[in-house]
């Protein structure tokens, strides 16, 4: 019994420790003019659902919810956003090259088909981002109008 007492004290004490290296969460500052939702003057339905489901990991208007705070928990949270930001940015649509971003919609429309976007597990904490078909359908076919036009 002693050492399970040992065991739960220094991993009380380890817990504590690690809040005091927080992550940083500082927002880049957001250019409308390169960012999606403006610079394509996309209709409000549009922006809602991206707003929603996506922007939280794939812009640089992340809204990190009070779990984000709690080390180690924004370890991974801070992990995933950095992933989101890596593969695409709406933030920063406007300096991609014309390839980058119709194989960005082109990816984005399958993980929208695959239900892979947004994560499972990002859904459990934000039913705003949970998706109907009908809201699926929408992004889809708003994504495929700007590959079809060739307008992106």
């Amino acid at each position: 019994m002693k050492i399970v007492k040992k065991i739960v004290f220094w991993t009380l004490v380890a817990f504590a420790l690690i809040q005091f290296f927080p992550i940083d969460r500082t927002n880049k500052p957001v250019d409308s003019a390169v960012n999606f939702v403006e610079a394509r003057k996309s209709p409000e339905k549009i922006r809602t659902l991206l707003k929603n489901a996506c922007y939280d990991c794939h812009s640089n208007e992340t809204v990190y919810p009070k779990y984000a705070f709690i080390a180690p928990v924004s370890w991974s949270v801070k992990s995933h956003v950095n992933e989101g930001r890596e593969h695409l940015n709406f933030s920063t649509w406007g300096n991609y090259n014309k390839d980058l971003k119709e194989s960005m919609l082109t990816k984005s429309i399958q993980t929208i088909q695959n239900r892979t976007m947004p994560m499972p597990g990002y859904i459990v904490y934000h039913p705003e981002a949970n998706l109907s078909e009908a809201e699926r359908a929408l992004l889809i076919q708003y994504f495929e109008e700007m590959l079809k036009a060739k307008t992106y």
